[in-house]
């Protein structure tokens, strides 16, 4: 039996979270291109927060958006590099249910041919916690419009074929994707 697909587009409720020493709402370049993506696609901001590059803080914000009845994806932009100070994917993980382990390899390859080897110190990762996936990405704003345009976009989008992440959030129906076949 074929596996029934959503063929109607889902707005989700998301959230941005800029993980940073320095920026402010002012200087919020990374997190405002993803407050603009996520509305260009007809999602909803349901939040955006700045934290600073603290283990503690960067999981008591994402910590009440997971537990959040509403809330179904969070963009996380900074902390994924290898400063002293970036602790985004030590502070994610732990809260992850399941890992997406592809999005941090796709995106490397795909930033491989924008900034060389370089994307070697990119630690994007990527999990669903409590029906709701978190993507964590580097924070200059070309590496979230990579993100957003080159992967985030049509995996929280309803309608895209063989499979996206929309049915496995919370509020939706859960449904199985499609087959690849």
């Amino acid at each position: 039996m074929a596996k029934t697909f959503n063929s109607q587009f889902i707005s989700l409720q998301l959230a941005v979270l800029t993980v940073s020493d320095s920026r402010t709402e002012a200087t919020d370049t990374s997190g405002q291109l993803l407050v603009e993506r996520l509305q260009q696609a007809g999602h909803i901001l349901a939040d955006k927060a700045i934290v600073v590059d603290d283990i503690y803080k960067i999981r008591a914000t994402l910590s009440q958006w997971i537990a959040s009845d509403t809330i179904q994806g969070v963009l996380i932009t900074g902390g994924t590099g290898f400063t002293g100070r970036d602790s985004t994917p030590e502070a994610v993980l732990p809260l992850f249910d399941k890992t997406v382990d592809g999005f941090g390899e796709l995106f490397r390859h795909i930033s491989h041919s924008q900034i060389g080897t370089s994307t070697i110190q990119s630690r994007a990762v990527a999990g669903l916690a409590n029906g709701t996936i978190v993507f964590c990405m580097p924070g200059s704003g070309n590496a979230c419009a990579t993100a957003w345009d080159e992967i985030i976009e049509s995996q929280l989008n309803s309608t895209h074929k063989p499979c996206n992440f929309v049915l496995q959030l919370k509020n939706t129906n859960n449904e199985q994707c499609d087959s690849r076949g």
